[in-house]
């Protein structure tokens, strides 16, 4: 089986708290990784679409990742926007966590499908999106073609951790990428809370989309696809 999750925004240090998104984040640590016990087996995929860790180095965030990678089945991830301790590619696959895969500008295959992905960013019809935003925004773009193009399988799954739509829900260029490379199924996160409203899902472009943000699935992994 093929679960996903996202925006777990663990902190072992327990400074940062994620109360003031809502009552329900209160103890989220706990409720994520019981709900991951009692749902994941060791044989199970689970897509992670950042917003991993709230620590700023990767030494720190280490002990956040040993907590995923003692947990079952085996973990695919991408960066998030709050992921600042995610460095180079090479020192995070280093780190040699025995269950534990990291993305980026490429793809993993699992039986019939390739994961890809990327983080995207903030759209541009943003209230937030400033000039020196669109550096990143192409950038990302091309990162998520790169992903693209390395996949093997004819079904594709795509994370992403920002959400391909507009203020008015309506679909943006990282869609429109994922729409001509044929994805069967785009993952996104980072909407909590109020932001949960802008959450757009199912079938648009041919893309079925599916908002995997803690908040928005109650803490729990959810299933993507069945996999042979």
């Amino acid at each position: 089986m093929i679960y996903s999750i996202s925006d777990l925004h663990l902190d072992y240090t327990e400074n940062k708290s994620m109360n003031i998104f809502g009552d329900n984040w209160k103890d989220h640590n706990k409720k994520i990784f019981n709900n991951w016990q009692n749902i994941i087996n060791n044989n199970d995929y689970v897509l992670i679409a950042g917003d991993i860790s709230w620590q700023i180095r990767m030494e720190e965030a280490y002990i956040d990742l040993i907590q995923i990678d003692k947990l079952p089945g085996k973990k695919i991830m991408i960066k998030g926007n709050h992921d600042f301790w995610w460095d180079s590619i090479s020192k995070l696959r280093n780190l040699k966590l025995k269950t534990i895969s990291f993305i980026q500008n490429d793809s993993i295959d699992i039986n019939d499908f390739s994961i890809c992905g990327t983080r995207a960013w903030l759209d541009k019809e943003d209230s937030d999106f400033k000039k020196n935003d669109l550096k990143i925004f192409e950038r990302e773009l091309i990162r998520l073609k790169l992903s693209l193009e390395s996949c093997k399988r004819n079904k594709i799954i795509c994370m992403l951790h920002y959400p391909p739509f507009n203020k008015d829900g309506n679909t943006n260029e990282f869609a429109d990428l994922m729409s001509k490379y044929k994805v069967d199924t785009c993952i996104y996160g980072h909407l909590h809370s109020d932001g949960l409203k802008m959450v757009v899902e199912g079938s648009i472009g041919g893309v079925n989309y599916i908002c995997t943000s803690c908040d928005y699935i109650d803490f729990k992994p959810i299933l993507i696809k069945e996999i042979l």
